[in-house]
């Protein structure tokens, strides 16, 4: 558990990276535990100074294990976040011991369970808000791949391109090997502009291993980050677009690799339960020191 006293903010920033056990693996995230005294724009300059792809900032409810939490990037407050809220939850299990506890985000409630395992690593689990998926216009689906890089043969025709959404938009690109997938050298400007007239927060791209195995890549230019290390946002998101397309059983769990390609690995667990429409994505969190 880190402070940054060369702030010229007074809140304590904390950071950690989520879906790892080490510090160089995984997502990192800013965790500011006590917001109550910063407005929005401190808050966005904490999230700019830190330059972590987000930044979470909470302020504590009436009940035990209530939190009002906001999620900024370097360039914009974002709606929902998943890395910096297994962090957040992470820092808070730390300091209170294994607990549930009750986001409220833009996006809506997020329950989190935070439990330790038999070697006491700290796991923390996210419910999403209630999904839902939608067509991808095909001139959208061609500026994407334009924007990529990306030839459409390139593409895996069993997982058509679509906009899902757990919290905060993606758009869907399924890549037909992992050579495709590992060479990811985007138009930052164009990939940007389309995301910004779609209100995407990552395009999710992902690549089938076998039935319940996928790597996955998100660029995030909209944030100013040009790609997301370990995406629980985008992991829930398409847990739903892989249930809701039938590319998996809807009761089932999902493993995702993602950060592989950047140097921080990363493992994500989502969770689908065919009596719940949500999705739950798990994983630990460790503070950088």
């Amino acid at each position: 558990m880190t402070t940054d006293p060369a702030s010229p903010l007074t809140a304590e920033i904390l950071r950690y990276t989520a879906f790892s056990t080490t510090p160089a693996g995984g997502n990192p995230a800013g965790v500011v535990l006590d917001a109550s005294a910063l407005d929005d724009p401190e808050m966005l300059a904490v999230a700019a100074e830190l330059g972590y792809s987000e930044t979470a900032f909470l302020t504590a409810g009436r009940a035990p294990g209530a939190y009002r939490v906001r999620y900024f990037s370097p360039k914009a407050e974002v709606p929902f976040c998943g890395h910096a809220t297994v962090a957040t939850a992470v820092a808070l299990g730390e300091r209170l011991g294994p607990l549930d506890l009750t986001f409220e985000t833009n996006a809506g409630t997020v329950p989190v369970n935070v439990a330790a395992s038999p070697d006491g690593t700290l796991r923390a689990t996210l419910t999403s808000v209630e999904p839902h998926t939608e067509a991808a216009e095909p001139q959208d689906v061609e500026e994407a791949l334009a924007a990529l890089n990306w030839p459409a043969g390139d593409l895996d025709p069993a997982i058509a391109p679509r906009i899902a959404y757990a919290g905060a938009r993606h758009l869907v690109l399924a890549a037909a090997t992992r050579a495709r997938l590992a060479d990811l050298d985007y138009d930052f400007v164009r990939l940007r502009t389309l995301m910004e007239r779609l209100d995407l927060t990552t395009v999710q791209l992902v690549h089938r291993v076998s039935d319940t195995v996928f790597h996955v890549r998100d660029p995030f230019p909209v944030g100013g980050v040009v790609e997301d290390a370990a995406t629980g946002a985008a992991a829930a998101a398409f847990g739903a677009y892989a249930r809701e397309l039938g590319l998996v059983p809807a009761e089932s769990t999902l493993t995702l690799h993602q950060g592989e390609d950047m140097g921080r690995p990363g493992t994500l667990t989502v969770t689908l339960r065919a009596d719940d429409p949500r999705v739950q994505v798990s994983g630990t969190a460790v503070a950088i020191s």
